[in-house]
């Protein structure tokens, strides 16, 4: 018998010898997802989920499907979901998860009795046979090592940490296909494809630093240092980068409106993402009107470095960048796409949406918050009714993560659990004990 290669891709206008096999995509998949994962110490888990994301391709009729897009049958989720839930258990259900929803999008219900894979086991049996009579050498994954180092919300690992960490194995899967991808038809068509970041964290820092300490000086010469509100500007610059070198965790920065939060926060979350080799920095922010004030302040502060900071909201009008800005619009919608950036600025409301979202598109990006500096601000401002999950989220990115919040605000809300004071204690939130304030004198 003939034994035929199988392909993950097609390429409209190219021989088959052009077109993406198989176990070489599943390969590089496997490999850029376990490289996010490895962030949140999950990397074998993702090393298995980007090798089975595509297994279903191995079925006969999506290898006809590439040739005649009126094939039926072109489905390839089902198959590796069925065998991650047969062959790995408990961390079997969290793989098949991503698996099934890399295309459609999580789904509740998944692993029902009466679910989807119950009336599909079928597919996994088709993707084997195309699997054993293909020449590759893929080799199906074994069992992947527990999460190595995550730490319980009270005396289990609960169920909403379970979900948070489907959601960021998700996140890593859709990123590393879609890029994984991208990067075979641009080789393919001979072009070249910039994503990621040009400046370092301690670029950005010193690119700072000089800019803030030549404001300083001009103030002195104009007369203008000694002046009260520059002078207590000055001293919560001091304090508030003084603590910069601080564990990573939660942070509170209670400054009166004009006390200098927006750059202040940005030099503290620089020097502390540089002392932690951390790799971002994601502001949050209510209103666009806002955003675009701070993003503004942040792109005249970093000069030759402003196309380091990304806007990501509704209202983001392309026709205000600079010339210099402007040449790296591709590169900055393509940002848009996964928070690969060193300063991000965004909306409350597209921060907490994509931390709850099941949709690809908005999951995507979700692995980049891990070992970051996250600074929201004005974050009294969090709607009531979404306080607690909103919190429980924080502090999820926080304990298992690697990322230090900042809440930034002339007036902090009560999000802090105090055994010692019941009346100003938010049942749930974050521990008075683990919470390090700033500014010393609010």
């Amino acid at each position: 018998m003939t034994m035929e290669k199988t392909y993950a891709h097609s390429a409209k206008g190219k021989p088959v010898d052009k077109w993406e096999e198989l176990p070489d995509h599943l390969e590089e998949v496997g490999r850029d997802t376990a490289h996010r994962a490895t962030k949140f110490g999950c990397a074998s888990l993702g090393a298995v989920l980007g090798n089975l994301h595509d297994f279903g391709k191995f079925k006969p009729a999506f290898q006809r499907y590439l040739h005649d897009p009126t094939v039926k049958g072109k489905g390839h989720s089902t198959a590796g979901t069925v065998y991650a839930v047969r062959t790995f258990h408990v961390l079997g259900k969290v793989i098949a998860h991503a698996i099934a929803g890399h295309h459609s999008g999580l789904k509740d219900g998944l692993l029902a009795k009466d679910g989807r894979l119950e009336r599909e086991v079928d597919e996994l049996q088709l993707a084997m046979e195309g699997y054993f009579g293909a020449p590759n050498g893929f080799i199906l994954p074994k069992m992947p090592s527990n999460p190595e180092r995550f730490t319980p919300d009270g005396i289990c690992f609960s169920s909403f940490q379970f979900s948070f960490l489907i959601r960021m194995l998700f996140s890593c899967l859709v990123d590393a296909d879609r890029i994984c991808t991208e990067r075979y038809y641009a080789r393919l068509d001979c072009r070249r494809v910039e994503r990621g970041a040009n400046a370092t964290i301690a670029g950005l820092l010193a690119v700072l630093t000089n800019w803030m300490e030549s404001a300083a000086r001009e103030r002195a010469t104009k007369g203008e240092a000694y002046q009260p509100v520059n002078l207590r500007r000055a001293e919560i610059l001091k304090e508030v980068s003084s603590r910069a070198k601080d564990p990573r965790g939660v942070f509170t920065l209670t400054v009166p409106t004009g006390g200098g939060k927006t750059l202040t926060g940005l030099d503290f979350a620089l020097r502390h993402a540089d002392e932690h080799n951390l790799d971002r920095v994601i502001v949050v922010i209510p209103f666009t009107s806002v955003i675009e004030q701070t993003a503004g302040v942040y792109r005249k502060a970093l000069g030759d470095l402003a196309g380091e900071v990304l806007e990501h909201h509704s209202a983001f009008d392309e026709e205000k960048l600079r010339d210099e800005e402007r040449q790296g619009l591709e590169k900055l919608q393509l940002a848009m796409e996964n928070w690969d950036a060193r300063i991000v600025v965004t909306t409350a409301v597209q921060f907490f949406e994509s931390l709850f979202s099941n949709r690809p598109s908005q999951c995507r990006k979700l692995h980049n918050l891990c070992n970051s500096v996250i600074i929201l601000d004005e974050a009294q401002t969090i709607p009531l009714k979404l306080l607690r999950p909103c919190v429980q989220a924080l502090k999820e990115l926080a304990r298992n993560y690697g990322v230090s919040i900042v809440l930034s605000t002339a007036t902090q809300p009560a999000l802090i659990e105090r055994q010692d004071d019941p009346d100003r204690s938010f049942a749930g939130g974050f521990q008075a004990a683990k919470v390090t304030e700033l500014a010393s004198d609010p």
